[in-house]
C-alpha cells in the first residue's frame, strides 16, 4: 500500500512539471506567455503594456492601417558619364614637334581656345606649296581668261583655250586643298598669301569643357593618331546605371531616378530618364538607363560611381511608415494598440505585435501584407516600434529570473 501511495505521488509530481505551471505576472508587464525577442518564436498573442504618462512622453501616434499610393522601386547602380558629343580628344591634324603647352589638367576652355603650338618642317612646306600653287593659280586665271577672248573674237584655237580651261580647273583644284589644310591648321590662307609663313601653328579645343588629361610633353613629336588633350564638358554630365535583365520591363523613360555618389556622401540627388538601352551587356547581364540629372551640383565628375533608385510604377497599396514595423530574423511585425484600465481604473496602453509581410517601401513608407484580417477600425502604432521591441525584451528578460 505505501508504495502504491509513493509511485501514485511521483506520477502527480512529473505531471505537475510537465504543465510548465508558473506564478501570474504583475500588473503592467507582459504576460507569463511573452516573447523575450519578436520574430524568435511565434509572437502574435503576446503584448506589452505602457502606462499613460509614458505613451503621452514617448508621442505615439496612431490611426487606423489605410491605403497609399507608392512607387515600386528598381535599384541600381553605376557610374556619371557624359554624352560622346561632349567629350574630345584632341590630336595633330599633321605630325609636328610640340613647342608650346597653355593649359594644365582642369583648365576651363571654349571652343577653339588654343592649347598650344606645333612646329614642324613639313608645316613651312605646306605654307610654302600654297603659295607656289596660289600664284600659279593666279597667272593661269589671267591666262585663260586671254584664251577665252582670243576665242571668241576667232583669232585664237579652241585647242587652246581648252588646255588653258584644264589647266586653271586643275590647280584650282589643288589650291582649294590647300587651303582646307591650312583652315585645319587654324592658319589663314588670305595672309598666307600676302607672302606670311607661320612657323608655329595653334591646335584648338573643338568643344567648351575642362581639360580632364594632358598626354603631351614640350618638344615631344606627335603623330596624326595620337592623343594630345581629353577635354570634357561636365554641364552635360548624366547618371549612367546598369539595370539587371528581371527588372528592365519595369524602367520607362521619364521615371523618376534618386541616387547618391560615393564622393559626396551627404548628397542626394534626382534625375529623369531620357534613354533605356536596347542591347544587354554580357557581363553583367543589363541594360544602360541613361537619366539627366536635374539639379547638378558641383563636383560632379565622369566615372564617379553612383547607387540610385529607379521609381517605377505606382500602386495603391495599405502601408505603415517605415518606424512603424520591426523586422528581426525575417519576420517583420506591426502593433496593435487598445486602450484599457487597469484594476485601479487608470488608463493602460496594450501594444500587441501582429506578423505580417513588407512590400515595396518608397519614401518613408513600407508596403503591408497582412497574413490575417485585423478586425474592424483596429487601431495601429504608426511609431517608435523600436522601442515596443525594447519593451517586450525587458519584460521577457524579468520573467526570466
Amino acid at each position: 500500500m505505501k508504495n502504491y501511495l509513493y509511485t501514485s505521488l511521483l506520477f502527480l509530481a512529473s505531471l505537475f512539471i510537465s504543465t510548465g505551471y508558473s506564478a501570474p505576472a504583475s500588473e503592467g508587464e507582459a504576460s507569463s506567455s511573452d516573447i523575450a525577442v519578436v520574430g524568435e518564436r511565434k509572437a502574435e498573442t503576446k503584448s506589452v503594456h505602457l502606462s499613460d504618462l509614458k505613451f503621452n512622453n514617448l508621442n505615439f501616434k496612431i490611426d487606423t492601417l489605410s491605403t497609399r499610393v507608392l512607387s515600386g522601386v528598381v535599384t541600381a547602380s553605376g557610374h556619371l558619364e557624359v554624352p560622346p558629343q561632349h567629350e574630345a580628344t584632341v590630336t595633330a591634324i599633321i605630325g609636328a614637334n610640340v613647342t608650346s603647352i597653355a593649359v594644365i589638367e582642369g583648365d576651363e576652355v571654349r571652343k577653339n581656345q588654343v592649347l598650344g603650338y606645333l612646329t614642324h618642317p613639313n608645316l613651312i612646306q605646306i605654307q610654302t606649296n600654297y603659295i607656289k600653287a596660289f600664284s600659279r593659280q593666279q597667272y593661269l586665271e589671267k591666262e585663260l581668261q586671254r584664251q577665252k577672248r582670243l576665242y571668241d573674237e576667232e583669232v585664237g584655237s579652241g585647242q587652246a583655250y581648252q588646255e588653258s580651261l584644264s589647266d586653271y580647273q586643275g590647280l584650282s583644284g589643288e589650291v582649294t586643298g590647300y587651303e582646307l589644310q591650312l583652315k585645319q591648321l587654324g592658319l589663314r590662307a588670305s595672309k598666307i598669301q600676302q607672302g606670311e609663313i607661320f612657323e608655329n601653328v595653334p591646335f584648338k579645343s573643338p568643344i567648351d569643357g575642362f581639360i580632364e588629361k594632358v598626354l603631351v610633353r614640350i618638344g615631344q613629336y606627335v603623330a596624326p593618331q595620337d592623343q594630345m588633350f581629353l577635354v570634357v564638358n561636365n554641364e552635360h554630365v548624366h547618371a549612367d546605371l546598369m539595370v539587371y535583365e528581371k527588372d528592365v520591363h519595369k524602367v520607362k523613360k521619364g521615371q523618376k531616378v534618386t541616387f547618391s555618389v560615393e564622393a559626396l556622401p551627404n548628397t542626394r540627388l534626382t534625375a529623369k530618364i531620357f534613354s533605356v538601352g536596347k542591347q544587354f551587356e554580357e557581363t553583367p547581364k543589363a541594360v544602360h538607363v541613361h537619366a539627366e540629372i536635374i539639379d547638378k551640383v558641383e563636383g560632379l565628375i565622369p566615372g564617379m560611381f553612383i547607387n540610385g533608385n529607379i521609381e517605377s510604377e505606382s500602386l495603391e497599396v495599405l502601408a505603415l511608415p517605415e518606424e512603424a514595423i520591426k523586422t528581426e530574423n525575417n519576420r517583420s511585425y506591426l502593433f496593435k494598440v487598445e486602450r484599457k484600465l487597469d484594476g485601479e481604473g487608470k488608463v493602460m496602453w496594450d501594444f500587441q505585435p501582429i506578423e505580417i509581410k513588407t512590400g515595396i517601401s518608397h519614401n518613408g513608407w513600407t508596403e503591408v501584407k497582412l497574413l490575417e484580417p485585423l478586425s474592424k477600425g483596429a487601431q495601429i502604432a504608426w511609431n517608435n516600434a523600436y522601442y515596443i521591441v525594447a519593451e517586450m525584451n525587458k519584460s521577457a528578460a524579468g520573467h526570466s529570473h
